[in-house]
């Protein structure tokens, strides 16, 4: 199971930025996909989910600002992230949903992507 993650950039606060998650080793369609975030000091935070038949979560501080989709035909996972705050700021993950959350942030199946928003 890999997950190759990209998007991360710096960026000035209210801007945006999509994250691409590529996933491989296991059957995507069958799979609901996550993506994580940890800021420095902080612990591993869940950002938002979708699910195998399209149904999406969000985590408050980023809802209406953060839109997960997926394209099964590439195997992708994305994070369109708009309205960008400093809070954002973190090292983004993606993972399946099928792996253990707690591993979210460890990087064992792919490196994140840093996003820094700056004011």
């Amino acid at each position: 199971v890999h997950f190759a993650v990209s998007g991360g950039d710096s960026v000035q606060a209210g801007g945006s930025l999509r994250l691409s998650c590529k996933a491989s080793g296991f059957t995507f369609d069958d799979s609901g996909m996550r993506w994580y975030r940890q800021a420095p000091g902080n612990e591993c935070e869940l950002v938002s989910t979708i699910s195998t038949n399209g149904r999406t979560w969000y985590q408050d501080s980023v809802k209406g600002r953060f839109t997960i989709s997926q394209d099964n035909s590439e195997n992708t996972v994305y994070l369109q992230m708009n309205s960008l705050k400093p809070e954002d700021t973190a090292v983004y993950y993606c993972a399946a949903g099928f792996l253990p959350s707690n591993y979210g942030c460890a990087g064992h199946w792919g490196q994140g992507t840093q996003v820094t928003v700056s004011t």
